[in-house]
């Protein structure tokens, strides 16, 4: 009888619940019969798993949870059947909702929202997929919204800052410079502005909104503003204004001004430009004249050569109608296409976008405290200390010569000045080989040249395919529309393709060099490596202009390339490209750092079909779970696919289209030729893995380097020999390299935490060579799982054998705080209960991730702890705890246990406990001209005074007594303020480490009974 108590409240509380959410479509937002059907249906299919799992969405109070579900169920149905009846007449358009309907209804604001929609995604997937299809998820497109709303944060502070250095305010002059946002009136100047740059977005790049064509966008929005909005409005005098410096015989070329300001490309600002005209026309029924035929105050020295002016667009007697028609133009495309309503970014009611932040604390949004910088990318920029260090061939903050001091690094600012490295150093670039690639080419063992021009043809214009008629539905549509979605796509495959190029070259250049041969037939005849450098390059253009509709990793869909193909190149592409910008480097560090955290563990990734040779024992599970990677398509497949015409381009001879289909992994390479025959040096400079993260995780003096890999047998079949010799296959070299590089990065995360927790080194080693024993012995729990999950685990199992006072709970408080944080890591692991038989449970499924410990990982890593269990008395900090291998052996080819690496001093280094206090080396491009004598006297150095007549021993107790001083100090930095840094600390790997001691003696082991994982 007691358990039907439970049972018998949680139906009860189900049909109250189910009350309330009819309550809520049918008067809230009147929802049609088809529509209230549908999300009655999946309501109630993912009942049970509300009522089960109050955790696991938000850290809320039932009735908050309730209202995310209700919401995430809302917008669900709602996004699906707009796709579904994508062709459908729009007649029925009024009866939509919109996501904004839908969050005011049930009381949510827009960065809640995208916060915890993942969780909901991955509970009611498989219910998802059932109802609407196995394509669901690129349906509902909820990576492009939350993306897009990102943007659009960006968009409006950045034009909200451009208005504001030009124009007065009415009260938004008042408001507070750190603010987000403010409930206060804007301008009509300022609303128009905004509302004319959405009318842009609407019709001119509906496909394409990207960051970059966006702040383009804006940017010519200025130019119109600044030659119509009455004079008494301005805050400058033309003659008098730092911005204007390019001058002509009649006045200040405008655009070319703004374009210099702002790091944007003139000739697509003045393109915009001409499209805003047209909308102009189009909604506000104006007839422009040339500006100068034109006497307006407004125009007094500006040049008017190719500007248009329109007399009376915001004179106080039609600015007022202008406003209102374009909201009416807007109002239309937002029933036919919208999801946010974009007019919230500059509206009294802008309490719908919320403050916040979003990626696991990386995406700050409103308060004081805007976290600009690591949102410069469409995925999160990279923020682990692993990569925090660049090559030595790149000194400059951005690019040689291109860096930006007029204003304080943002997103937009950022993204602008490395799409300017695109415009002038990629764009002048040829777009065929250069001689010296085709000589290469040429020289292979056949000439490859016309299959490398075919594949990139197809590859480029599979990722960047030409618009098809009827993709726009907006009411005032310009007539070119999809003209300009086929020139954008044309313009990045431009791009791409020189880039391409441009780094092959070099790697064959290197690659010649030091082999004194120019046959490199091995590398340039592999199919995989080509699509993986042409993914690359894409990635990065796309990257570069913050692409919302193709977000990583879409790249490796439209190639037919996996994770654990395109982390093979992915460091070989740094070091060849010199001139590559420090965000772009950072990009493609941090998409290196999501395959390997979790994306290279997923079902269909090619690393299980090298696994499965270099370590047959683990076949079974591989096969049980169904893991393995679909053949890689052809490139036939993806013109046929794509549509895509070869333009009389040569076809792929018959002989290679007979190896796509023979190879395991689809590798073109001819079967007389073995791996062994020829050994690339890339690697001998370690294609694998970074010499910068070699120097940082100090793990170069474990043991000596062995003979590295060729790079051909990364990409050739796991079964060929490994040109390493030892009788290895490539498949076992590959493991062995990438288990590698999962150790270090494991070793930073496991260090940042082992400071946040302030536990003792000697815990660190125990976690650390309890973390490799679980990779060489247990293998299988990392599949279709994150790695942080098991060092989370790990570090859990460690305290209780150590009797050690720490609960999941705090370990959870404390993972929150790491920069590559995301609350899906501990809300849902991968589990499947057919492998554990137990509880009743069969299928698979995602649970928290004390569950997980509990039901799966200590079964599994129970024996192991035990081993430690007697090291964890007796282990100094400088000794690796002795582990029995007499029943569990190290599989073949595993890498040998190592000692924590030697974590080398950071930079910015923090140096107060107390106090968020950093320093950091002097940059040896500045060290010449310190020590010039021509220069010397411009810097202060260490030891010398920075007052006149006062010692240096004056001036450092002056600085103790400002950080050890109770009194605040007004200024820009608050040292006395944890929140007011610099850097935060998850950015700072060598921070003061906290000893307590050696660890209590063991005891057995305990489970996890009733602590939840803070959400």
């Amino acid at each position: 009888m007691e358990d039907s108590k439970p049972s018998n409240r949680n139906s009860e509380k189900g049909c109250e619940m189910e009350a309330r959410f009819t309550e809520l479509c049918k008067n809230e937002l009147s929802l049609d019969e088809k529509i209230l059907s549908e999300t009655m249906k999946l309501f109630r299919d993912c009942k049970h798993m509300l009522l089960t799992n109050m955790s696991a969405i938000g850290s809320n109070t039932p009735e908050e949870l309730e209202r995310y579900w209700f919401a995430f169920i809302l917008y669900s149905v709602k996004r699906l059947n707009e796709m579904i009846a994508d062709d459908a007449s729009h007649g029925t358009d009024k009866n939509r909702v919109t996501l904004c309907q839908i969050l005011r209804a049930v009381k949510l604001n827009l960065v809640d929202f995208f916060k915890e929609l993942p969780q909901f995604v991955v509970k009611v997937g498989p219910i998802l997929s059932n109802m609407y299809g196995a394509d669901w998820e690129k349906k509902l497109e909820a990576k492009e919204l939350q993306a897009n709303f990102v943007h659009l944060c960006l968009l409006s502070k950045y034009y909200k800052s451009a208005y504001l250095y030009f124009f007065k305010g009415s009260e938004v002059d008042k408001w507070p410079a750190t603010s987000a946002s403010s409930s206060s009136h804007v301008s009509d100047y300022h609303r128009f502005g905004w509302l004319l740059f959405l009318a842009l977005r609407v019709h001119a790049f509906s496909r394409f909104k990207d960051l970059v064509t966006c702040t383009n966008g804006l940017v010519s929005i200025l130019g119109i503003l600044i030659i119509h909005v009455p004079t008494c409005c301005r805050k400058f005098v033309i003659e008098e204004y730092p911005c204007f410096v390019k001058k002509k015989d009649r006045g200040i070329d405008l655009f070319a001004s703004l374009c210099t300001k702002y790091d944007t490309s003139e000739d697509e600002v003045k393109k915009m430009t001409e499209k805003a005209i047209v909308l102009i026309e189009n909604i506000l029924h104006k007839k422009p004249r040339l500006a100068s035929e034109c006497k307006a105050e407004s125009l007094d020295n500006i040049d008017p050569d190719g500007l248009m002016y329109f007399e009376d667009l915001l004179e106080d007697s039609s600015l007022s109608s202008s406003i209102s028609m374009l909201e009416k133009d807007y109002d239309d495309a937002m029933w036919n296409k919208g999801d946010i309503d974009e007019r919230v970014f500059i509206n009294e009611d802008d309490n719908l976008v919320g403050s916040g932040s979003l990626s696991g604390g990386a995406v700050n949004i409103g308060g004081a405290k805007k976290k600009f910088d690591v949102i410069s990318s469409p995925t999160k920029t990279i923020t682990s200390p692993i990569y925090t260090s660049e090559s030595p061939a790149s000194h400059s903050n951005c690019i040689r010569g291109f860096v930006n001091t007029k204003t304080a690094a943002t997103p937009v600012s950022t993204a602008m000045t490395t799409a300017k490295w695109l415009r002038t150093v990629v764009s002048p670039l040829p777009s065929k080989p250069s001689a010296e690639l085709e000589r290469f080419l040429s020289s292979c063992d056949r000439d490859v040249t016309k299959d490398v021009i075919r594949r990139t043809h197809i590859i480029l214009e599979a990722i960047f395919p030409n618009s098809t008629l009827g993709e726009h539905c907006c009411t005032v549509s310009l007539p070119n529309a999809n003209l300009m979605d086929n020139i954008w796509a044309q313009q990045r495959r431009m791009e791409a393709l020189k880039l391409y190029y441009k780094v092959l070259e070099a790697m064959c250049t290197a690659e010649a060099q030091l082999l004194h041969a120019n046959n490199l037939s091995s590398l340039l005849t592999n199919e995989r490596f080509h699509r993986c450098m042409l993914a690359c390059s894409a990635e990065l253009v796309l990257a570069t202009h913050k692409t919302v509709t193709m977000l990583f990793p879409a790249v490796l869909e439209k190639t037919g390339i996996t994770a654990f193909d395109l982390s093979k190149v992915i460091e070989s592409f740094i070091r060849h490209e010199d001139s590559l910008p420090r965000e772009l480097r950072r990009h493609l560090n941090s998409l290196e750092e999501r395959l390997l955290e979790s994306m290279v563990w997923e079902k269909g990734s090619s690393m299980y079909n090298s696994l499965i040779i270099a370590r047959p024992a683990l076949s079974s599970e591989i096969n049980r779970l169904g893991l393995l990677a679909e053949p890689m398509p052809s490139l036939d497949a993806i013109a046929m696919h794509m549509n895509i015409s070869s333009g009389g381009l040569p076809p792929l001879p018959a002989s290679q289209k007979q190896e796509i289909s023979a190879g395991q992994n689809g590798d073109i390479r001819s079967p007389k030729r073995a791996c062994t025959e020829y050994r690339s040096v890339l690697v001998e400079r370690n294609t694998f893995t970074s010499p910068v993260k070699d120097r940082l995780l100090g793990l170069n003096h474990l043991k000596p380097k062995p003979t590295p890999p060729a790079l051909q047998s990364a990409f050739a079949s796991p079964t060929r020999p490994s040109p390493g010799g030892a009788g290895e296959t490539c498949a076992e070299t590959g493991i062995t390299i990438f288990f590698t590089k999962i150790v270090k990065l494991a070793a930073v995360r496991i260090n940042g935490m082992v400071e946040r927790l302030q536990l003792s080194q000697q815990l660190r080693e125990i976690v650390y060579c309890l973390f490799q024993q679980i990779l060489n012995q247990w293998t299988p729990l990392f599949f279709n799982r994150h790695i942080d999950q098991i060092i989370l685990c790990c570090f859990y199992g460690v305290a209780k054998i150590s009797q050690l006072n720490l609960t999941f709970k705090e370990i959870i408080y404390n993972y929150r705080k790491q920069p590559q944080c995301k609350p899906q890591v501990f809300r849902n692991v991968f589990v499947d209960w057919s492998s554990v038989r137990r509880n009743g449970k069969a299928g698979q499924d995602h649970v928290d991730i004390i569950t997980f410990y509990n039901e799966i990982f200590i079964p599994a890593v129970k024996p192991l702890l035990v081993e430690i269990a007697p090291a964890g008395t007796t282990a100094t900090t400088n000794r690796v705890p002795e582990l029995n291998h007499s029943n569990n052996a190290q599989c073949p080819g595993s890498p040998k246990l190592s000692p924590f690496p030697s974590l080398p001093d950071m930079s910015p280094k923090k140096v107060s406990a107390a106090h968020n206090v950093y320093v950091s080396p002097l940059r040896s491009s500045k060290m010449d001209a310190l020590i010039s004598h021509s220069s010397k006297s411009y810097y202060a150095c260490v030891g010398e005074s920075t007052h006149a007549y006062q010692s240096p021993s004056k001036d450092l107790t002056a600085i103790n007594d400002r950080l050890n001083g109770s009194r605040r100090v007004r200024g820009v930095l608050n040292f006395d303020d944890a929140d007011a840094g610099l850097v935060s600390d998850s950015l700072v790997a060598n921070s003061l480490y906290l000893q307590n001691g050696s660890c209590p003696p063991p005891s057995s082991l305990v489970s996890v009974k009733s602590e939840q994982p803070e959400s």
